[in-house]
């Protein structure tokens, strides 16, 4: 709620010398809350209506959900005649106080610079490697432990764990966003929809699985993941911090497949012993003996995105090809097995 005594502060810092007559409550519906503000400025009296966003449920559940709405309602509803005309954007910081943030053409984000190596350099050298130095088997159970960790941080909302399979499917950086971006001839749009129609089916088989809900990263690919030795630190929280811990464990595993596929054409070597040493280590570390059968879905939508002929244009098609076969053959699965990896390339 904002306070009145902070309208009053941003009304003057905004329009100038004005005179704060009314604001009040004027009832809920299925999306939020509105309020009357009645103003009194040099050229007569202006009525205006806030209104804020409920945040549970509608893709509403983060504030910058809640944000990106009013930021595209500003820059929209002046755009359609007889539309009502917006008049700005208003955010309430953590100490009451209330800012504008409307007007915006791009948003930036600063962040900290980091150093060190990300771990695309560790999957490069396992293509020497028949077996795993104890160096690797050191950063996986660093990762491992980092990841148990911040998983057991649990969360009780059906509403956000199902949000995460829902935005798995088709949110427009998951499965369906990212084979919307493939160039033409990659997969044909009937291949996506039968990948898509079998995601389907698993958000129905997930929906009982809200009990997982748990801290997640988003985003723990190798890209993000910087050593130094075998300490690391983090980029890119990605699409919510609630989620499937398959989300981060298959983010980074579908790694050790798609390396071993690129230059070995199956899942062998180092990389089969990366993939099974990491779900021992993390299995025992937590005791998630239900994650083989959720992981399915979200390796789904991280083959999507290493098969993708833009993002990793050195996979020849024959080997594009076997990550879309293991992508269907895993939907098709009840439970995730390595054993049956190298049988679904085919």
């Amino acid at each position: 709620m904002i306070e009145r005594s902070s309208i009053e502060a941003y009304l003057k810092d905004r329009f100038g010398n004005v005179e704060l007559v009314e604001f009040e409550r004027l009832g809920s519906g299925v999306h939020g809350t509105g309020f009357s503000l009645i103003v009194d400025t040099a050229e007569g009296r202006k009525e205006y209506v806030i209104k804020d966003l409920a945040p549970q449920g509608l893709g509403h559940d983060y504030p910058s959900d809640r944000a990106a709405v009013f930021l595209l309602a500003y820059d929209e509803y002046a755009k359609l005649p007889n539309h009502v005309k917006p008049v700005d954007v208003i955010t309430v910081l953590a100490d009451g106080s209330v800012k504008s943030i409307a007007g915006g053409r791009e948003y930036f984000l600063i962040m900290e610079k980091v150093e060190g190596r990300n771990y695309f350099n560790d999957l490069e050298e396992m293509k020497e490697k028949d077996a795993l130095t104890e160096a690797d088997r050191e950063k996986i159970r660093a990762m491992v432990s980092y990841l148990a960790d911040i998983h057991s941080k649990k969360h009780t909302s059906k509403d956000l764990y199902w949000r995460k399979v829902r935005d798995t499917i088709g949110h427009g950086e998951c499965l369906m966003g990212v084979f919307d971006s493939y160039p033409d001839g990659t997969l044909s749009y009937e291949e996506m929809a039968e990948i898509e129609k079998l995601c389907i089916d698993w958000r129905a088989r997930l929906k009982n699985f809200h009990h997982r809900l748990c801290q997640i990263h988003g985003d723990f690919h190798p890209g993000n993941i910087w050593f130094k030795d075998t300490e690391f630190v983090l980029l890119d929280r990605s699409r919510g911090p609630w989620g499937d811990a398959a989300d981060d464990v298959t983010a980074l595993t579908i790694n050790y497949i798609f390396y071993s596929i690129m230059y070995r054409d199956r899942l062998e070597g180092a990389y089969e012993e990366a993939l099974r040493f990491f779900y021992d280590e993390y299995i025992k570390a937590t005791g998630d003996d239900e994650l083989m059968k959720v992981v399915p879905l979200f390796y789904a939508f991280r083959g999507a995105v290493v098969a993708h002929p833009v993002f990793y244009p050195q996979l020849r098609p024959e080997q594009r090809q076997a990550v879309f076969n293991l992508v269907k053959g895993m939907l098709q699965e009840e439970t995730f097995s390595a054993d049956k990896i190298n049988q679904m390339l085919q």
